[in-house]
């Protein structure tokens, strides 16, 4: 355990954020319990911090099975973080920052991931309260391929942040924010800034948008230390 630990620990997260891409093809290899626990400790976190329900599903099962998931190229998925929580305002984005707390985590442990937007929601395993909701899994596992990178807008088409008025720190962490998996690669979200306070906020609408500005969120702060609002 001490040694992964120290495997996490000399990964930044700007390096997890460069490194990490979605994969959706996985080897039928299992994911080892050290790292298993590894993810499961820091759930515990998770859940305690944010009043969540996370959870790790070591079997996938079903889930990722049938004509849609085949249509939507998963293959040999193994094992599936389910993002479970109570039912409020802000779930969504929660989840969302995370989830994505957890990926970039995976990446530290040379795990692979994709946040999944299809797949058999009545194969989840995970455990749900009456008053909660299940928001989204992320698979994960040993991917065939690192996966690839996509294209990105440039930064001024996130940010109403004239160049001129646009500290580094800031062109910093919208770059970060650039690199977060959105659903369809929609990138619909704008970042502000007021005085040194950076704000994001959804653009338009789409789906999983708030998901999306939940992980937007966590790059952002994962690279500048700065808490948006």
């Amino acid at each position: 355990m001490d040694q992964i630990v120290e495997q996490v620990e000399q990964m930044t997260d700007l390096e997890a954020i460069t490194l990490r891409h979605s994969v959706r093809v996985y080897k039928r290899v299992r994911i080892e319990q050290e790292k298993i626990d590894v993810i499961r400790d820091e759930i515990d976190r998770l859940n305690e911090k944010y009043h969540l329900h996370i959870q790790f599903i070591s079997k996938a099962g079903d889930v990722f099975s049938g004509l849609p998931s085949m249509l939507a190229g998963w293959k040999n998925v193994s094992s599936y973080i389910a993002l479970v929580g109570r039912k409020r305002d802000k779930l969504d984005e929660l989840c969302g920052y995370c989830g994505e707390r957890l990926v970039l985590l995976a990446q530290k442990l040379d795990l692979n991931t994709c946040w999944a937007g299809m797949f058999k929601r009545k194969e989840v395993k995970a455990e749900i309260g009456d008053n909660e909701r299940l928001v989204l899994v992320i698979a994960i596992g040993y991917g065939v391929t690192e996966g690839s990178s996509r294209k990105s807008k440039p930064v001024e088409f996130v940010t109403d942040v004239r160049e001129d008025d646009m500290p580094e720190w800031f062109r910093c962490g919208v770059t970060a924010a650039l690199l977060a998996p959105t659903a369809m690669n929609q990138q619909k979200f704008i970042f502000s800034l007021d005085g040194d306070k950076p704000t994001v906020r959804t653009s338009a609408n789409g789906p999983f948008v708030r998901v999306d500005l939940g992980i937007v969120k966590y790059h952002f702060e994962a690279v500048t230390g700065k808490k948006v609002y």
